[in-house]
């Protein structure tokens, strides 16, 4: 048999500095958003699998928080655990898709090497299959500017394949798709076809409520926030799902802030969850939403576990 011809399968993490637009390019490849996605870094707190299905290939990404030299001796459990998910993403893979903000880079190139150096470190000595996605190429118009930065990564990395692209607009992605196939390795599917991810609908919903949150605050507010559901109702007679959700803030004044006044901030962050929510479960959606305030709910290891946030064991 033609090895060429063999169905493959494996799994490629998605590595890069906290903000790079891995979550961007991981819905992009997919074609539907299974990861939440803000302007502001470290959105993603725990591991997202996401499940690309093509002729003749299954690739299982896993979408990681942002790796940081701030995060190589993260304090609190966390900044740990999403450290830790992070790094054993990347030990579990067959391919490691490094992700880097281009545009951030040629602004300012001083950043380049404190953020790929934790990278570079770690993937010094592994073998395995690399791709560095030079991301967000949307964002300027002389594309020769990258020379220098193409040339400085692939000294970096000389095994790896520089591939710029836009996650954004699409533009590459479909040429991405057909070199990350093509790296892993020969193998049966692991998941049906038609499933995109192996977060739990609630998880996924959960995260979209944080999404919101993101969006609709400011500084640190976002960052002391996170999200429960808490019940989950489907009443097939009226094709309604009523879901409770609570958003545990850390302090009483960010739970004035998400509140908003006379309510205004909450309500929005309903409607446009809402609208996600029932894009993403294919009905209608009847979402309550709370706010609760719980210190230093971040430290709390049953309360991360309960919410999907605890590190693997």
């Amino acid at each position: 048999m033609d090895r060429n011809n063999e169905h493959r399968c494996g799994w490629v993490a998605l590595m890069g500095p906290p903000n790079a637009g891995k979550s961007t390019l991981l819905n992009a490849l997919l074609g539907q958003k299974v990861s939440i996605v803000t302007s502001k870094p470290q959105t993603t707190r725990s591991r997202i699998v996401g499940i690309m299905s093509e002729p003749g290939a299954q690739v299982i990404f896993m979408d990681t928080p942002g790796v940081s030299h701030l995060r190589l001796q993260p304090r609190g459990h966390l900044a740990k655990m999403m450290s830790q998910s992070a790094w054993q993403s990347m030990a579990a893979a067959h391919a490691v898709m490094l992700v880097l903000d281009a545009d951030l880079y040629l602004r300012r190139e001083e950043f380049l090497e404190r953020d790929v150096q934790p990278l570079r470190d770690a993937l010094a000595e592994d073998d395995r299959p690399l791709i560095v996605v030079l991301n967000k190429i949307d964002l300027f118009h002389d594309k020769a500017r990258m020379l220098p930065l193409l040339t400085q990564l692939q000294e970096w990395f000389p095994r790896a394949e520089l591939f710029p692209l836009s996650a954004l607009t699409r533009d590459g992605i479909r040429e991405l798709k057909g070199l990350i196939t093509g790296m892993v390795p020969p193998g049966a599917s692991q998941f049906p076809d038609d499933q995109l991810s192996t977060a739990p609908t609630r998880f996924l919903a959960a995260e979209i409520v944080r999404e919101k949150v993101f969006e609709k605050l400011r500084q640190e507010v976002p960052y002391s926030t996170a999200v429960d559901i808490e019940s989950w109702q489907e009443d097939e007679d009226r094709g309604m799902t009523t879901i409770h959700a609570v958003i545990f803030v850390a302090r009483p004044s960010h739970k004035a802030m998400v509140i908003g006044r006379s309510g205004a901030t909450i309500k929005q962050i309903g409607i446009e969850a809402r609208r996600d929510i029932q894009e993403l479960i294919g009905g209608k959606v009847n979402l309550q939403l709370w706010v609760k305030v719980k210190d230093n709910w971040a430290e709390d290891v049953e309360m991360l576990h309960d919410l999907g946030l605890e590190e693997d064991s």
